[in-house]
């Protein structure tokens, strides 16, 4: 499975089996989040056989079986690099055959912290569950892509496939707030979503990214 069809496929899943994640695929993702970490001076982490990051919310968020996640860290200021980064992994987990959830706000903060032996100094911009779950997931509901999106001009087709991309991202209360402008071969995205901003906008431009195809575009 390649990142686009990762893509087309992933949905939220929330509830997951208790199969374990090998060996093999532990060192998939941990050479893929250390990756990011070098490129983007990042300090995501993967935590694994942990379940208490949801212990205090299943009953809130119909959360099951959550034993593993990827916990989104770093100074602060880098939420865009986070979600960009974080969002990456996430596609890449989906190429493996596992499934995912964003989750923004609905985990145990002391929780995740002391799991993965983050100190005081990191700011911890929320996990991506990751596992093998019960279910597919369903697809969420979406905007148009007028809605979010204008091109001065005709559109070609690689602003359309980004446009198309980036309507697949999950964002936070799945308001995808994005704005998505272009002219000529150039691209501005911006993202009003209060607190989640920043993650949101990583995600959108990564998604866009890879529906558009890097090599087609710059952006401003």
């Amino acid at each position: 499975m390649t990142i686009t069809e990762a893509m087309e496929t992933r949905h939220t899943v929330r509830r997951y089996t208790d199969r374990a994640l090998s060996p093999e695929t532990v060192s998939q993702l941990e050479a893929r989040i250390a990756g990011s970490n070098a490129q983007y001076g990042l300090k995501m982490k993967l935590v694994t056989g942990d379940a208490q990051a949801f212990q205090a919310v299943f009953r809130l968020v119909l959360a099951r079986g959550v034993q593993n996640y990827i916990v989104l860290a770093g100074s602060a200021g880098e939420d865009e690099k986070l979600g960009y980064c974080g969002c990456d992994v996430m596609l890449y987990a989906q190429t493996l055959g596992l499934n995912t959830w964003w989750v923004g706000g609905t985990y145990s903060r002391n929780n995740v912290r002391r799991s993965a032996g983050l100190t005081g100094g990191e700011r911890l911009a929320g996990i991506i569950a990751v596992g093998y779950g019960a279910s597919q997931g369903v697809p969420h509901r979406s905007k148009r892509a007028e809605d979010i999106s204008a091109y001065d001009g005709a559109a070609p087709e690689w602003f359309t496939r980004g446009v198309e991309a980036v309507l697949l991202a999950p964002t936070a209360l799945n308001k995808q707030a994005f704005r998505i402008t272009g002219r000529g071969d150039t691209v501005n995205m911006t993202c009003d979503n209060g607190a989640f901003s920043g993650i949101d906008l990583g995600i959108g431009k990564y998604h866009f990214e890879v529906g558009a195809g890097r090599e087609n575009f710059r952006w401003i």
